[in-house]
């Protein structure tokens, strides 16, 4: 994904309640990914997706997008800030931890 603007067009949830997400990026082109989470981090928020080609691959490539509103609606900007992707990485397993935790006690 490039560093520019890009927009969703399409979300949908799978039969095993995995979300699905269609961006088009700055050059108009469609771009399908899974949607990992998203989630608050220092006051903005952040949304992880994992490209759907790469869903069964031993380590996929998470990308970061950052989600804005501007007068036409959400605005999904790449983070491509290598400290602020270090730190959302950590938050995100941070989280996904705490997720398995729950998940472990029921």
């Amino acid at each position: 994904m490039d560093n520019e603007k890009t927009t969703i067009i399409t979300e949908d949830e799978l039969d095993d309640g995995i979300e699905t997400v269609t961006l088009i990026n700055d050059e108009g082109k469609e771009e399908n990914f899974w949607h990992v989470m998203t989630f608050p981090y220092e006051g903005k928020k952040y949304c992880a997706l994992v490209p759907e080609d790469q869903i069964d691959d031993d380590e996929p490539e998470v990308f970061f997008v950052r989600i804005d509103h501007d007068k036409d609606g959400d605005a999904y900007l790449p983070v491509d800030n290598e400290v602020l992707l270090g730190e959302l990485f950590e938050e995100l397993y941070a989280l996904l931890d705490e997720q398995d935790g729950i998940d472990d006690d029921e």
